[in-house]
This record gives structure tokens, C-alpha cells and sequence, in this order.
């Protein structure tokens, strides 16, 4: 049973997602906030496998909230997705650097936003659809954009890097191994030891230690 909780300040947008979540098999609604404080503290309260975060609420934002979830290791188990209105929304990168497995636009299809909890519950991250490398991209060849290298990062075999920059292009497993002439398993090993030496949450996270390490242009 995959417990989700919806932070919204749109009591309509909160009512529909409670809806959706109540009458489908293998979810169970774990609550509901209006506000940054109030999703900070249900989430500490009910400890959720995913948020269905907002951006814009009052208090603290949706990506201040996101920023201490991911950083409360008590909350380790808890994955964020940022539902957002618009496709290149400022917000969203930023929320992906905070620690959120992903972002949907409000607009998603119902069977379309299970399947995408039910991905981030299992540890994966919503780096697939071309909304997100174009917003991740935009934001990432700014002019004004500084690398960080990630402290870690000598760890990394060149194989691991070269991997891990191809996820910040927003590839799949299955497409690095056919870029690379290895197989899924192989590139799914590589990713999964790069995630572990990197200290990443989830795949999201690596997109951004790509990013600005330096590993993607």
C-alpha cells in the first residue's frame, strides 16, 4: 500500500487528488496541507511514501517544504513530487535540487499520475518526459550558471561519470545501453553505484549533480 499526502492550497485541486487516491486500488491518502507549514508538519506527523507537493502556497513554499523534508534523514522514506501549472515553470529546477524525485503538470491524467507515484515510491524519478529536459536544460546552460563539482565526484569511475552525465541528459537505462553498447543491467548497475557514491536520493538527483559538476553540457 503506497500512502501518499497532497499539499495544495486549492481546496478543489485537494479534494480531487483525495478522491483519486481513496478510490484506487493500492493507495491509501495519508492527509492533506494547504500551506508549507502545515505539509512540513503532516509529513513529519504521518511520514508518507510520497507528497504530491504545490509550488505556490503561503507560509513557506512548496520548495522551502521540499527543502526540509529532504533534509530531515528521519524522513529519508518520503519522496516529493512538484505538481506545477506551467510546463517551464522557474520553480521546478530548483525543486529538483531540494530533493524532489520529479514534477507533473496539474493537468496529468488520473492513470497517468498513479503511475508516476507508484515510480517515485519505487525509488525511481520522472526525468523521462520531454517537459523536464527542456526545463532542466533551460535552466542549466544559463550564461550565468557556476559549477558546483560534487565533492564526491573524484570517487566516480569515467565510465560511472560518463553515465551519470548521459542521465543528466535524461535518458533512460535503456537508452545509455544502447548509446553505449552495454546492457540495461549494466547500465542499471553503473547508475545505482554512481547513486550510491554521490549520496543521491533518487535518479533526479543525479541530473543535477550532472548539471552542475559539470558532466552535461
Amino acid at each position: 500500500m503506497t500512502t501518499v499526502l497532497v499539499a495544495d492550497d486549492q481546496e478543489l485541486i485537494r479534494f480531487g487528488l483525495r478522491t483519486l487516491i481513496e478510490s484506487s486500488a493500492g493507495f491509501e491518502f495519508a492527509g492533506e496541507a494547504a500551506d508549507g507549514l502545515a505539509a512540513l508538519a503532516a509529513v513529519r506527523e504521518t511520514r508518507p511514501d510520497v507528497v504530491l507537493m504545490d509550488v505556490r502556497m503561503p507560509g513557506i513554499d512548496g520548495l522551502e517544504a521540499t527543502r526540509r523534508i529532504t533534509a530531515d534523514a528521519g524522513l529519508a522514506g518520503t519522496k516529493i513530487i512538484v505538481l506545477t501549472t506551467f510546463e517551464l515553470d522557474e520553480y521546478v529546477f530548483d525543486a529538483l535540487r531540494y530533493g524532489a524525485s520529479g514534477f507533473l503538470l496539474k493537468d496529468t491524467k488520473p492513470s497517468e499520475l498513479l503511475t508516476a507515484i507508484r515510480l517515485v515510491a519505487d525509488g525511481g524519478a520522472l526525468l523521462s518526459p520531454s517537459v523536464t529536459r527542456r526545463v532542466i536544460s533551460r535552466f542549466a546552460t544559463e550564461p550565468a550558471r557556476k559549477l558546483k563539482p560534487h565533492p564526491r565526484l573524484d570517487s566516480l569511475t569515467e565510465r560511472e561519470r560518463e553515465i551519470v552525465g548521459l542521465v543528466g541528459e535524461g535518458l533512460s537505462n535503456d537508452e545509455i545501453a544502447e548509446r553505449l553498447f552495454v546492457s540495461p543491467a549494466t547500465a542499471r548497475t553503473h547508475v545505482g553505484r554512481a547513486m550510491v557514491k554521490l549520496g543521491a536520493r533518487d535518479r533526479a538527483q543525479l541530473v543535477v549533480f550532472a548539471y552542475q559538476s559539470g558532466l552535461t553540457n
